[in-house]
């Protein structure tokens, strides 16, 4: 299968989680035999066009407008990357599939999807209603309308949790059994590394602390600050602590301000951003994760702590709800609650045994629902059901040179006219009316389907042209011509 996939994150670019999604899904789905492009947004150096282990990045340049409007700037990302699809689709053939995430690609995905008749999917990582609690602006009333735009113009839409499918449902009228939930995965692999985790924890804290660790952008609805809200607490029942926050966004230095307010400077840290390698070993190193988010559609930071071995409290709410089971896997606490927070931390740091029941089950969690092998498939089955239902439509035309799945098939077998199984070219001559013949030579085959396409076409204008009605069990004039002129023209090559 050939699949465009188009999103305006992929590594190094990475603003949040859809980066490393669009990374991974397109690698695993890489891995089952998929040819895979990804058109993106450039970022610093980064190679214009690279093969990444497989892989096919293209990344485009936004046109130089100079603005401050971020949905202008969008825009213009989107021009670029339809100039870019439009002369990759030109230089390797038609895409079976384009699947899209988030509004800031959906300008691109419809204009190629009428433009080549290529099926489009989407994946909703979020929506710009719950993001904000709501409709509140004019320019957030634009991206929910866009979001809207990208779900009724999709084959199928991906809702990363069930929460999410509910919201997507009734947000944008989205029929229910046109979403497919499909979580995030998690690389599980990445975790099991040898580092000198003594000297990589002192970096961070004394010996004798216990870290609690939160990583997000931070923007009120990650909850940080519920975070920061409960460390008065949870420092009177537990001294010896110390919690790092990374990541950045418009909050940091009002996260800091708190901070400073409660007196605790010297019990945070905050690191700014963090590279993957860095994460993944403060992961290890920590005692608990803590993930107090106030909306979160599926909550990908939870799955790596828990991948990493490293307890997890989150708030019970949107994807996190779905994917931890209180006292099992993970904790739960009140959402927007601080006290709840605390409480559920401080349980963690006093009681080492139950942190390693926590600990143990949640990798199990990991390993047995949210490997990304399970999204691809679960993802394949999705492409495949598109397919079958655009098969003999306009979006899944037979056209010479288009790379479509039902051309290749029928060449296939008229093909085998000139070979040893005579079944299968029986079949191929029954299938097409064909006269009894053993010796096709290659450049009639490919003239006949030129002509069935011409044929075809000619039989579409001229319905439309009549717009004949054709009564039950009565074929029109139209529905016989194009058999009459393809086989009519096949046998004239064969007498000559």
């Amino acid at each position: 299968m050939k699949i465009l996939m188009i999103s305006w994150e992929y590594p190094p670019k990475t603003i949040g989680g859809l980066s490393n999604h669009v990374y991974y899904l397109s690698h695993s789905l890489c891995e089952k035999g998929n040819e895979v492009h990804v058109i993106t947004c450039e970022e610093g150096r980064a190679p214009v066009d690279e093969n990444d282990k497989g892989v096919f990045v293209h990344r485009v340049t936004p046109y130089a407008i100079d603005t401050q409007d971020f949905t202008k700037w969008v825009m213009q990302l989107n021009f670029a990357m339809v100039e870019r699809a439009i002369r990759l689709i030109n230089e390797c053939e038609k895409f079976d599939l384009i699947h899209v995430h988030d509004w800031l690609t959906a300008f691109c995905a419809k204009t190629l999807k009428w433009s080549f008749k290529i099926p489009v999917l989407c994946t909703m990582h979020a929506t710009e209603y719950g993001r904000n609690g709501g409709i509140n602006t004019v320019t957030q009333r634009y991206i929910s309308a866009t979001e809207w735009m990208l779900t009724y113009e999709s084959w199928k839409v991906v809702a990363c949790s069930n929460y999410m499918k509910s919201q997507i449902n009734k947000l944008f009228s989205t029929p229910e059994e046109k979403i497919w939930v499909i979580p995030n995965g998690i690389n599980v692999d990445k975790f099991d590394f040898e580092f000198d985790w003594l000297s990589f924890r002192r970096k961070y804290a004394m010996d004798n602390e216990k870290i609690i660790f939160c990583i997000g952008r931070h923007v009120f609805e990650k909850g940080i600050h519920l975070l920061i809200e409960a460390a008065p607490s949870i420092i009177s029942r537990y001294n010896d602590s110390k919690f790092i926050i990374a990541g950045t966004g418009p909050m940091t230095e009002e996260l800091k301000d708190k901070v400073r307010y409660f007196g605790l400077e010297d019990k945070f840290l905050f690191t700014g951003y963090m590279d993957e390698s860095e994460k993944d070993k403060l992961y290890r190193v920590s005692s608990a994760a803590v993930f107090p988010s106030l909306y979160e559609p599926f909550g990908i930071v939870a799955l790596e702590a828990m991948a990493a071995g490293c307890p997890v409290v989150v708030s019970d709410t949107g994807g996190l709800s779905e994917i931890v089971d209180h006292g099992d896997n993970g904790l739960k606490c009140i959402n927007g609650n601080s006290n709840s927070i605390a409480d559920n931390v401080v349980q963690l740091l006093h009681d080492d045994a139950f942190a390693k029941y926590i600990s143990d089950n949640g990798k199990s969690t990991v390993k047995d629902r949210f490997t990304w092998n399970r999204v691809a498939d679960l993802t394949m089955k999705m492409y495949d059901e598109v397919l079958e239902e655009a098969g003999g439509t306009e979006w899944r035309k037979l056209e010479m040179g288009n790379n479509n799945e039902s051309f290749r098939e029928d060449y296939r077998l008229y093909k085998s006219l000139n070979e040893e199984n005579k079944d299968l070219a029986e079949v191929a001559r029954t299938n097409h009316n064909e006269p009894a013949r053993d010796n096709f030579k290659e450049e009639e085959i490919l003239e006949y389907y030129e002509d069935l396409r011409e044929s075809r076409e000619e039989d579409r204008k001229e319905n439309k042209d009549k717009k004949v009605k054709v009564g039950a069990g009565v074929k029109s004039k139209s529905q016989t011509s194009g058999r009459k002129r393809s086989s009519t023209k096949s046998k004239e090559k064969s007498k000559a």
